[in-house]
């Protein structure tokens, strides 16, 4: 009998005939959840014991000591959430392979990271995105400009999806209630972020990555040996047809004729070439070289060659999410043609609760149907996996933002510790947030999840992507034009999104009315006009304004980066470090913790310790080395030969399924 809790069921009820579905009812996969619950726990408390949380630096930045093999996980596990588990195998089975295209891109793009973007970041010596724009503009509204910006897109594409997908995946395969499953998920997520600071997150994440791959690997064998081969699974796909065709027209049911090429018609394409390459390039520019996420994860590096190193293992990984993730997609349709491909909208709604279409339980499905006890539960850890790393990157990484880019603008005078304590308790609101939009999330379901996640970025980020690339590579930007820049751009990016989400994205039985001038250009499309625009802004009114002085340039941009002397910064720091203000204060008796309060601070690495009082010249040395980016000869050979390795992959790649 299914229990109740707080009104909602605990159980699903099955669509088709009343009786409640649990999938979870066997020794086996109950032990593998368990066994793995217990494995991240203990990885994490390792990393929160092995490594100092009572410093901002090793709270946000790991003590910069990772080396690059959990750092390319890391990355991996960061950007592959259970979004692309569902959205990118949802969207393979509505459209073929080229949704892959989107994956393989990251290829070129982590290159460029490692090798053009991070050792600007690395001299400049900064924390967070928005720092390294207030150190190489002056001002305040740029950095408070660009924290909002992404705390705003954290919580409506990357939490709001992540949870969404997560949901819809714990739905069909546990048969628990959206909402609780949710909610465990993020309280177990939010335990270990909030204790462990960003090296518990880093390990957590290199050990789901081996989880993910392994689980993902079984099923697509599964997957494969039911379908009968490559070959019949290329032939099967193009029929795989639903019985009932709601008397639609033929585009809405039958398989695109160029569902096994990446690259489409400029025109006609759902996903036209020319936006692959260079609008989803803009895209992936802002998400990779400028996202804190990930930027957060390479600044965390012992030295350079192990951010190219793991910026290379990284780009291996993203060769698997078509193998692992698109084709499972696609043979899920010619496995359950009725319930993935379903058009007709009451039918759907019956199968998956939107009445769009099925296409998102793709992935699901698979797991649920095709696996066999214990793989089962191996499989759920791995979704389970993807959705907590994925939380647990943006939960850091937010807080990280929240705490340098606007606490301190609060309180200029925070002591370190309370700021590790803001950290934490942003954490645990934007949790408060993200529990309350679930109900948002699931009330707009649609067939396109992928496709939302990369239409809300293509409108919001390429002014901010057009800010950062010219800020490097041209020293006469100043802070007026990228803030223009900013602005202009956003008014642009937000007049098509509020008309898009007006009228609605419709859908191929009831399409949407939007007015064609607007909707009607390709979001890849509209990402390039919008960053040619923006650059164009950035630099006539650059040029208009006087420029800024190579005395504040040095080593924030391409040109300077080699230049030694003393940078005289346009701004001083927000947050000033008050542990050598104490000299006159006379020392007071400090009372003993009681031994309860001794342990949740050493849990949450709140330790009354100070950290050691460092000498004007030992600090000076310890900056020095933090924006030290030499490396040996010897290693930097092998990263530049594997780096151009991976290209010739990513070229290859491309041209065989182009």
């Amino acid at each position: 009998m299914a229990q109740d809790y707080f009104g909602f069921s605990l159980t699903r009820n099955n669509a088709r005939n009343g009786t409640g579905t649990v999938v979870l009812n066997n020794a086996a996969d109950i032990s593998v959840i368990v066994i793995y619950f217990l494995l991240v726990l203990a990885v994490g408390v390792w990393a929160m014991v092995r490594t100092n949380r009572s410093t901002v630096g090793g709270f946000f930045l790991a003590g910069r000591s990772m080396v690059w093999w959990p750092i390319g996980a890391s990355l991996f596990a960061s950007n592959i959430g259970s979004g692309h588990f569902v959205g990118i195998a949802g969207t393979a089975a509505a459209g073929g392979i080229a949704i892959g295209g989107f994956e393989w891109n990251a290829l070129v793009v982590v290159i460029i990271l490692a090798w053009l973007f991070v050792p600007i970041y690395i001299k400049a010596g900064v924390v967070t995105m928005p720092e390294y724009l207030k150190k190489r503009f002056g001002g305040q509204r740029i950095r408070i400009y660009l924290s909002v910006l992404s705390l705003f897109l954290y919580v409506f594409t990357k939490i709001s999806a992540d949870m969404f997908s997560g949901a819809i995946f714990i739905n069909q395969a546990l048969g628990l209630n959206i909402y609780l499953a949710v909610i465990m998920l993020l309280l177990i997520t939010a335990l270990y972020t909030v204790t462990g600071g960003l090296a518990a997150v880093i390990y957590t994440d290199t050990f789901q990555t081996v989880i993910m791959v392994i689980g993902s690997f079984i099923l697509m064998g599964f997957a494969f040996n039911e379908v009968g081969g490559y070959e019949n699974f290329q032939r099967r796909y193009m029929e795989a047809i639903p019985s009932n065709t709601f008397n639609a027209s033929a585009s809405c049911y039958e398989p695109r004729e160029d569902s096994f090429h990446i690259f489409r018609n400029a025109i006609t394409g759902d996903l036209p070439w020319p936006g692959l390459i260079f609008g989803l390039t803009i895209q992936a520019t802002w998400y990779w070289c400028t996202d804190q996420v990930i930027v957060q994860r390479c600044l965390s590096a012992k030295n350079l060659s192990h951010v190219k190193a793991g910026c290379i293992l990284c780009g291996y990984l993203k060769l698997l999410p078509m193998f692992l993730m698109v084709f499972p997609g696609m043979m899920s349709r010619i496995l359950y043609p009725d319930v993935v491909a379903c058009v007709d909208p009451a039918e759907c709604l019956e199968y998956c609760d939107a009445s769009v279409g099925c296409t998102n339980i793709a992935y699901p499905k698979l797991v649920v149907d095709l696996m066999p006890d214990g793989l089962r539960g191996l499989m759920l850890s791995v979704m389970m996996a993807s959705l907590m790393s994925s939380l647990t990157s943006i939960f850091n990484s937010a807080s990280t933002l929240f705490t340098m880019d606007i606490y301190t603008k609060i309180r200029k005078r925070a002591s370190e510790r309370e700021l590790m304590i803001a950290g934490r308790l942003f954490i645990l609101a934007l949790i408060g947030v993200s529990i309350a939009w679930i109900p948002m999330v699931q009330s707009a379901q649609s067939g396109q999840l992928f496709d939302y996640i990369q239409s809300i970025t293509s409108y919001l980020t390429p002014p901010v992507a057009a800010v950062f690339m010219l800020a490097i590579f041209c020293k006469r930007v100043n802070e007026s034009g990228a803030f223009y820049g900013l602005v202009i751009g956003l008014l642009i990016g937000l007049s098509r999104m509020i008309t898009e989400f007006v009228y609605g994205t419709g859908s191929c039985i009831n399409p949407s009315n939007c007015p064609t001038i607007i909707c009607g250009v390709h979001y890849l499309y509209f990402s390039i006009i919008l960053f040619v625009v923006s650059c164009i802004i950035i630099l006539g009114v650059s040029l208009m304004t006087k420029p800024i002085e190579d005395k504040h340039l040095y080593r924030l941009c391409w040109s300077l980066r080699n230049r030694t002397e003393e940078r005289v910064d346009l701004e001083q720091d927000d947050w000033i470090d008050d542990q050598g203000s104490n000299d006159m204060e006379i020392e007071e008796h400090v009372e003993e913790p009681g031994l309860c309060k001794k342990a949740v601070m050493c849990f949450c690495g709140l330790d009354q310790k100070k950290a050691p009082t460092l000498s004007s010249e030992e600090q000076a040395e310890l900056q020095k080395k933090l924006t030290d980016t030499s490396e040996v000869p010897l290693w930097r050979n092998v990263v530049n030969a594997n780096a151009i390795i991976l290209l010739c992959v990513a070229v290859f790649l491309h041209g065989f399924f182009g």
